[in-house]
């Protein structure tokens, strides 16, 4: 009964470090970039996008497609990188034990 007790103190301590990673997760903002700078994306911990900036030098109408190219290419990176953070975080919580892929978290 001891081992159960125990067992159960560890999942509380595991469920408010997940809520605090989850909490910090809702406040981080990531940028992404592509084209050397020229466009810019913000997202938020949950992957949403926040912010899209984009190069006044860019907004010509017969570069309207690689705008919209650099645009995807900026939201890609910003997601990768904001996976990477919640992959981080998460290896904290879990203490190295690895999340199955695709397990989403919010």
């Amino acid at each position: 009964m001891k081992d159960l007790m125990g067992m159960m103190s560890k999942v509380r301590e595991m469920q408010a470090r997940m809520q605090k990673v989850q909490e910090e997760l809702e406040a981080l903002t990531v940028d992404g970039q592509s084209g050397g700078g020229l466009v810019r994306v913000t997202l938020n911990g949950k992957g949403d996008m926040q912010r899209v900036s984009i190069d006044p030098s860019l907004m010509k109408p017969d570069e309207a497609e690689i705008v919209e190219d650099l645009i995807v290419a900026a939201a890609q990176d910003a997601k990768s990188k904001v996976e990477a953070t919640v992959q981080e975080k998460m290896e904290t919580v879990t203490g190295g034990l690895p999340i199955p892929p695709g397990m989403k978290l919010f």
